[in-house]
């Protein structure tokens, strides 16, 4: 990583981790805070779609915010409001205060979703913003690969309610970095007053963009095939196959590991060949992974490490996919990208979380419905890419 990127990356990448902490921290507990609080996985999985809606809901408000105030005050508020979320959740006694915590955990957590992201934009763009993006998630991945085993300690030593102490001290720590590391990026100049007819015309203009909305669509169902996996996978692998807390982290550092490695080549691979055909191939090949495994689970052939290798090898296609449509759906927004980026992470939050919430009856210890569940988001992802590329070659063909 170039010394002019290092830093940045890093605080960026430091700030985004602590909301994914929220989540990957508190996988493994999830049997065990369920088990405590005696309620049933379906349960426990909507702790995990209340934290995503709060959060996709929370991005249209920080990115306007952001692009009128700078994008310091509204990263204050967003730390502030997960501080609380965190202590609602770490006191709670029963599922609804847990469910209530996530929630407002979410809507804090959104901040250091959103306003990162718009940060990148504002200092770079294209191929470099892509570079950018990728080095932001190689600090990133130090949150799927590390904290499921530091969830799985802490339950160990402290209990469930000593995962949330460690996220209320890790909130802490980033209040400091952004106070002490992270400077204004937004200029007054390009600063923009909020007004509700700008709100609504923007996300007008945001609608009437297609490019914008299938890129958009295209991140919304790769995270959503990963919000699958989040909801179950705890269950599947603890449950289904008999892994202990600390097999389970093992196991889903391993998918972690092949998504974030994945992504850091997403730069050079959109220099070497463009940003369309990288998005095509790696679509095409994320599809015919999941599809494929799920063909195996519907002759019963998955076993644990059939799993985890098909698992795999579609997230290291996901990890070319999402950089890539991050940059790609920001590229053109320019004065709005803020917006852009608020509406855009609501869309996918909203789409990953309609997508558990559907499969929720079926998900649980086997792994099939998981499986199926992201395969057919991959279908859809590869089916928008499609629709992306066409009209794009179209233009390119002489009249």
């Amino acid at each position: 990583m170039s010394g002019s990127l290092a830093r940045p990356a890093l605080i960026l990448g430091l700030l985004s981790c602590i909301g994914p902490f929220a989540i990957d921290m508190y996988l493994p507990a999830m049997p065990v805070i369920g088990d405590s609080l005696g309620v049933s996985p379906q349960i426990m999985q909507s702790t995990i779609t209340a934290y995503f809606a709060s959060f996709g809901i929370a991005q249209m408000f920080y990115g306007p915010w952001a692009d009128q105030s700078g994008r310091k005050l509204p990263l204050y508020a967003g730390i502030a409001m997960f501080v609380l979320g965190t202590v609602l959740c770490m006191t709670a006694t029963s599922a609804t205060g847990l469910i209530a915590g996530r929630f407002v955990q979410g809507l804090g957590g959104a901040a250091l979703g959103v306003i990162p992201r718009a940060i990148v934009r504002d200092m770079m763009t294209g191929a470099a913003a892509t570079r950018m993006m990728s080095k932001l998630f190689l600090v990133f991945s130090v949150s799927p690969m590390l904290a499921p085993l530091a969830g799985s300690a802490l339950l160990v030593v402290t209990g469930w309610r000593g995962i949330f102490a460690a996220l209320l001290v890790a909130s802490l720590a980033s209040l400091a970095l952004l106070t002490f590391g992270q400077p204004e990026t937004l200029a007054h100049e390009n600063r923009r007053p909020f007004k509700l007819s700008f709100l609504l015309k923007g996300c007008a203009e945001l609608f009437m963009d297609r490019s914008f909305l299938l890129l958009t669509f295209i991140g919304a169902f790769g995270f959503g095939s990963f919000f699958i996996f989040l909801a179950s996978a705890s269950y599947v692998y603890q449950q289904g196959f008999g892994l202990s807390s600390t097999g389970f982290s093992l196991a889903f550092a391993a998918n972690a590991m092949a998504f974030i490695g994945a992504s850091q080549g997403a730069g050079r691979a959109t220099m070497r060949f463009g940003s369309l055909p990288m998005l095509k191939w790696s679509s095409i090949g994320f599809a015919l992974c999941t599809c494929g495994l799920f063909a195996l689970a519907l002759m019963g052939l998955v076993n644990l490490w059939v799993c985890i290798v098909g698992l795999a090898l579609g997230n290291a296609f996901l990890g070319l996919i999402i950089p890539s449509t991050m940059v790609m759906a920001l590229d053109d927004q320019g004065d709005k990208a803020g917006l852009a980026s608020s509406l855009g992470g609501t869309l996918q939050m909203v789409a990953g979380g309609v997508m558990v919430v559907a499969l929720g009856p079926w998900l649980g210890a086997s792994a099939t419905p998981m499986i199926g569940g992201i395969a057919f988001a991959a279908t859809v992802t590869l089916i928008l890419t499609l629709l992306v590329a066409r009209p794009q070659a179209a233009e390119r063909t002489p009249a």
